[in-house]
């Protein structure tokens, strides 16, 4: 079977390479997987760059967290899944439901666990989640990381989203489209972000009601939170440290900032503004297998359908992540076996 690796020790794209391995068998608890498509995230990108946590890969790896297939076989003692139920892996293989906790396992696509761009990977039972039945595999492919991520930030923790408040996504990735079609489908108000009119443009049909470009608007922050009657409700923040002190100027009163990103590693952390207005950070890490059930539910009861901007084949997986690192992207972009 075609399978790709980050060689040990890689710094670079350079360390991405496809062999053929021999098709895993399941063990007891196991079930084989057909991958039929992955998607690629930020982390994805940084993996064989070792960046990472802990560095460069102490191993040869199987690279993404993110991909959908169908179970070709079963182990011993797996008695809710069956042969032919169409399936993605868990970002987190341990992490079942409920708040974060250190138990909650590795994360596919990094030591030790394997990872998605393979024709065939064997997982246990209890780390795969039965996919929305409305997505074929490309859509579906983009939910584990970048879906339940946004999930997280807007539909768990202390104070899920409500209909009529306001959300702030920052440009025009995976895990903003996907906050922006979650928000819209929970009746919330959303603005957007991009220093692309072009994209700006696609997000308005999309269903965004105010769009900001950040380039020709630098206190974008403040202007979101007066488009929005004086601060947004909940500010997916997936820039990092660079973008921080703009999404906590734009959080309201009582708001909610989930921060997600790492794009960005230098720029002003200082959390007293929030101080005055009495918001909060809250830390988003992926999320466990019950929010990627309960999002596959609301995929499918309102007909969400995940943004796939490109598909390469397998055999062309070095060019998607060159695409993804492109300013051209707009959405996912998935790599199909």
């Amino acid at each position: 079977m075609k399978q790709w690796l980050v060689r040990k020790g890689a710094t670079s794209l350079d360390g991405l390479h496809m062999v053929e391995a021999q098709r895993p068998e399941p063990g007891p608890g196991e079930v084989l997987v057909q991958v039929r498509a992955c998607s690629l995230n930020f982390r994805d990108q940084i993996i064989p760059l070792g960046k990472y946590m802990g560095g460069a890969v102490d191993r040869d790896q199987v690279p993404l967290s993110d991909g959908a297939g169908e179970i070709v076989a079963l182990g011993k003692d797996v008695d809710d899944l069956a042969v032919g139920d169409r399936v993605a892996g868990t970002f987190f293989q341990n992490w079942t439901d409920g708040p974060p906790n250190p138990q909650a396992g590795p994360a596919l696509g990094a030591p030790p666990a394997t990872g998605m761009l393979q024709e065939y990977v064997a997982l246990p039972a209890n780390g795969v989640v039965k996919l929305a039945e409305s997505l074929g595999f490309d859509e579906a492919a983009c939910l584990p990381c970048a879906g339940v991520t946004a999930w997280n930030a807007l539909m768990e923790g202390p104070r899920p989203l409500k209909a009529g408040e306001s959300v702030l996504v920052l440009g025009t990735g995976g895990v903003s489209l996907l906050a922006l079609q979650i928000a819209k489908a929970a009746g919330a108000r959303v603005i957007a972000t991009s220093s692309s009119d072009e994209k700006l443009e696609r997000v308005r049909e999309m269903g965004a009601d105010e769009t900001i470009n950040y380039r020709s608007t630098p206190e974008w922050g403040a202007a979101a939170a007066k488009l929005a009657g004086g601060g947004i409700d909940h500010v997916v923040e997936v820039g990092g440290a660079g973008t921080l002190a703009q999404s906590i100027e734009a959080v309201g009163f009582n708001g909610e900032i989930a921060l997600i990103g790492v794009l960005t590693r230098e720029g002003d952390t200082s959390p007293h503004g929030l101080m005055f207005k009495g918001a909060s950070i809250r830390g988003i890490f992926v999320g466990s297998k019950g929010m990627a059930e309960r999002l596959n539910a609301f995929v499918d009861a309102h007909g969400i359908k995940p943004v796939v901007d490109r598909a390469f084949p397998i055999e062309d997986a070095r060019a998607a992540w060159d695409y993804q690192a492109s300013p051209a992207l707009f959405g996912k972009v998935v790599i199909t076996t």
